[in-house]
């Protein structure tokens, strides 16, 4: 099984996890990067770094692509949004001259198929990890696709 099936499979595991900042514990409570954190943490056994504490606006506040650097240090980058695959994580920027700061794992309806995601998985503020559509509104958004990568060296 690929690792794109193995993430997508895991990603909707923690769907209903309720909302919590900061956490990163499947059923328990989650944010869009604890979903991300602990979808790595069953398919590789430990995170692959520390991530300190952080406030709900320290995109704003520092500016810093934190998200996107990190996501460069432990993840293959995706070219294009037309080559991303179901089981890919998908980066969001909610203002163009913010930073990065929201996540999620791409995913398919049913009858969707195989080369563009219509849907992603992610934590909600204020509800639940759950499916939402990929509607234009979010592809906007996009600030950078990453692929899992099939084995931690």
């Amino acid at each position: 099984m690929s690792v794109n099936a193995r993430v997508l499979g895991i990603a909707e595991r923690w769907i209903g996890t309720p909302y919590r900042h900061q956490g990163a514990t499947k059923g328990v409570g989650c944010d869009c990067l604890g979903l991300i954190r602990g979808i790595w943490r069953e398919l590789y056994g430990e995170e692959p770094e520390a991530v300190p504490a952080y406030a709900p606006d320290w995109a704003e506040r520092s500016g810093e692509e934190r998200l996107l650097q990190a996501a460069g240090r432990h993840f293959l980058p995706v070219a294009c949004f037309e080559e991303s695959r179901s089981g890919d994580l998908v980066l969001f920027r909610f203002r163009p001259h913010l930073a990065a700061k929201h996540a999620g794992i791409l995913a398919r309806m049913p009858e969707a198929g195989d080369k563009v995601p219509d849907a992603f998985i992610h934590a909600y503020e204020q509800s639940a990890v759950t499916r939402s559509a990929l509607v234009p509104g979010w592809q906007r958004k996009i600030a950078g696709i990453y692929r899992f990568p099939e084995r931690v060296l």
